[in-house]
């Protein structure tokens, strides 16, 4: 299993979204996000954007006023998880346009749905944005 979890996390450190691809506890994942968000906030823009912590590597990358992040196990790629944050980020910019903080937080359904669509069980299954934003264009009509 490649991908441990997924963070979105606002300029202020609050999680936007979370999705985990291993079993931790309510107290260990907020003790988790609190120490990783703390660790990547805290550097500047001229450091690299990979972190180890715990058995982590953290790969994350900020995108305007949102910091993706996201835990993998020490022996992934680190460019390759960063280009996935980054079909991430066009995926979202497709769907709502220019994607930003509300959006993740009014439509936070619909960016699981897209994360969902990317990742299972902790692999990434879909680099296709055509396939990924589909079934959620199929939705918005049905609705």
């Amino acid at each position: 299993m490649g991908i441990r979890f997924i963070l979105l996390v606002n300029k202020q450190g609050q999680t936007r979204l979370a999705q985990y691809y291993e079993y931790l506890t309510l107290e260990q994942r907020r003790a988790l996000e609190g120490e990783i968000v703390r660790k990547c906030l805290a550097r500047t823009e001229q450091q690299c954007s990979f972190v180890e912590h715990r058995n982590y590597k953290v790969v994350y990358r900020r995108y305007a006023s949102l910091f993706f992040l996201v835990g993998v196990d020490n022996d992934e790629n680190e460019l390759a998880i960063l280009e996935f944050i980054h079909l991430l980020v066009e995926t979202m910019d497709r769907h709502f346009g220019n994607v930003c903080e509300l959006d993740i937080m009014f439509h936070l359904e619909k960016a699981h749905f897209m994360l969902e669509e990317m990742v299972m069980n902790g692999c990434i299954v879909e680099t296709s944005k055509q396939n990924i934003l589909t079934p959620i264009q199929l939705m918005d009509k049905a609705s």
